[in-house]
């Protein structure tokens, strides 16, 4: 059809309409972002996600810790004039969120709804729920499993479903909790929501699943802020635990402070913080065995820096605002690139310089697949899928933990797992089944889901060995992992160090030819050419055997690629070529 003159005026004053409307809505959300909550500047993330949630539109944002996530809801609400939902999971983060928005100069009322309020307190709180104007309650995901919340909220009305640490509610995420499954259900009952899903960690894997269970169609993702230039990323390689161990004592004594230290277990953090504190250093240990008053003292302690170095299993995460952390190690690998670049990501929050150190024995992988293995415990497998079947129709996790004398949190395991063999279905009414196979076909599907689960697992861990015995840019390979395309040195981290040194040895100019090929001689001109790729980052993929997966990671002769059913395969070049496995969707 030929375009006439007419048409195309047409398309211009569109244009021109849309323009000025996004520009109308820009200025009102800097507004808001002046008066109502004292900030001069955003990311242009931040707006962006802000203008799509205001268009109608879900958000999915992957932002490092310090990016500025919550600033997001928070103008939402002022703009959207009705009640947010803030889904997190941590009590102490709650408090910390309604604090900081009292304090602001004109924000909307913020109240939380958790087990630390008294009757009155809470009576209070759903009073102000049910005003009018702008207003935001903050949550447990185990709050939403309570039919009188659901059923109270309902009347109320949501306009805004937010979930925070959104990578929880993704097996393939590193913290996976089973809280998060009936978050998905509880957007359905309350009328679908805009929904805004916030992590600072989340590779494409993860941000897939996220959209799949909390069923945001067409999200927009917005990936942003990954670089973190000041942080200097290190790997030391130790041939015995006892040199890795002094070697540990003796970098964090000599770095500046304060800092944190991650080790694999409890017996580790208690024992490395007393070595330190034997130096003359006021250090504390975290882990999840301690009782939650002195979780909360440690926290308060390392945030008023009364304490210099924090000594922590994974457990000392979520909550962490700390913007002066001159330096992470970590002692242990981590089980994935996505925790250890969210627990890296805590450092440096200030711009000032800072230092990621990861202490790396190859055995000490051993350690962590046995922390990875999953199990699948075939007795409840069946009971459970027995008590869906006996019910007739949809059934609540709850109920079906009544029924079995089990507590709920024993139960979403293994519903999670039936669910992934495709024998049950979550829904906003409960578990029912969708596939009669009978109990010992459910639960063997379930075991095989579960080793599949388990593959995936030990290739996340794969990955981190790769990040420690790479040669290349360690801040290229960890971009990369989150789909950032960087083929430039970034000239902070020791790889990049190591081959500088080596060409001033060899008296090379330029060292990148040592090791890279040639580098491109911009940014621009790398991505462009990176667009040359026949694997492009990112590209979705389908190998003859392996199905449908994501490109990862380029190299010069072999790609890494994650599979849904077989994790992370990094895959030779030329023996693509030559056999024809894998093709671009």
């Amino acid at each position: 059809m030929t375009r006439t003159t007419a048409d195309r005026t047409t398309d211009a004053r569109s244009n021109r309409r849309q323009s000025d409307r996004r520009q109308s809505d820009r200025r009102q959300i800097e507004k808001i972002a002046r008066e109502s909550f004292g900030w001069d500047d955003l990311h242009t993330g931040q707006l962006e996600a802000v203008e799509a949630v205001l268009s109608g539109r879900n958000v999915l944002g992957v932002m490092p810790t310090g990016y500025g996530k919550s600033a997001i809801y928070q103008l939402s609400t002022a703009l959207l004039d009705g009640l947010t939902l803030v889904i997190s999971p941590l009590i102490a983060l709650q408090e910390d969120q309604v604090a900081g928005l009292a304090d602001a100069p004109d924000a909307p009322p913020a109240v939380a709804l958790n087990s630390n309020r008294t009757a009155a307190e809470l009576d209070e709180a759903w009073s102000i729920l049910e005003g009018e104007g702008p207003r935001i309650a903050f949550l447990a995901p185990e709050q939403l499993a309570k039919d009188e919340v659901i059923e109270r909220l309902q009347g109320i009305g949501v306009a805004l479903f937010v979930v925070d640490e959104a990578h929880c509610v993704s097996s393939w995420g590193h913290d996976f909790r089973p809280d998060y499954l009936f978050l998905g259900p509880a957007i359905e009952r309350l009328g679908r929501p805009r929904v805004i899903a916030l992590t600072a960690t989340g590779s494409s894997p993860v941000r897939r699943e996220i959209a799949e269970r909390l069923g945001l169609d067409d999200p927009l993702v917005l990936t942003r802020g990954f670089d973190r230039p000041n942080i200097r990323l290190d790997v030391a390689r130790h041939e015995s635990d006892g040199e890795k161990r002094a070697a540990v004592l003796d970098q964090v004594a000599d770095l500046p402070k304060p800092g944190l230290l991650y080790v694999a277990t409890r017996k580790a953090s208690e024992v490395f913080a007393e070595e330190l504190a034997e130096r003359g250093i006021s250090t504390a240990a975290y882990h999840g065995g301690l009782s939650a008053k002195a979780r909360a003292e440690v926290h308060e302690a390392f945030h008023e820096d009364t304490v210099d170095v924090v000594v922590a299993t994974s457990a000392f995460g979520m909550g962490i605002d700390k913007p002066n952390v001159r330096f992470v190690v970590h002692a242990a690998v981590p089980e994935s690139v996505d925790e250890y670049y969210q627990e890296v990501g805590r450092a440096g929050r200030d711009g000032e310089p800072a230092v990621a150190a990861l202490h790396y024995r190859p055995e000490d992988l051993a350690l962590q697949k046995f922390f990875t293995a999953r199990t699948a415990d075939r007795g409840r497998l069946r009971n459970v899928y027995r008590a869906v079947e006996a019910a007739g129709r949809p059934v609540r996790p709850a109920e079906i933990g009544r029924e079995l004398e089990l507590a709920t949190r024993s139960v979403t395991g293994p519903v999670n797992l039936l669910a992934d063999a495709g024998v049950v279905a979550t829904g906003r009414k409960g578990v029912s089944i969708v596939d009669p196979v009978g109990a010992d076909e459910a639960a063997e599907r379930a075991r095989q889901a579960a080793e599949e689960g388990e593959r995936i697992e030990r290739s996340r861990l794969e990955m981190m060995r790769a990040y420690a015995e790479t040669r290349d840019c360690r801040r290229a390979f960890l971009l990369g992992y989150f789909g950032e395309e960087r083929l430039t040195d970034c000239g902070n981290c020791d790889t990049c160090e190591a081959r500088v040194e080596a060409a001033t040895v060899l008296g090379v100019e330029d060292p990148a030819p040592l090791d890279r090929g040639e580098v491109p001689a911009t940014e621009e001109q790398a991505l462009e050419e990176a667009g040359d790729d026949d694997y492009p980052l990112q590209a979705a993929v389908t190998h003859r055997e392996w199905g449908p997966g994501v490109v990862m990671r380029h190299e010069e002769d072999r790609i890494t690629v994650f599979f849904e059913q077989e994790g992370y395969k990094v895959l030779s070049r030329k023996l693509i070529e030559e056999n024809d496995l894998l093709s671009v969707d």
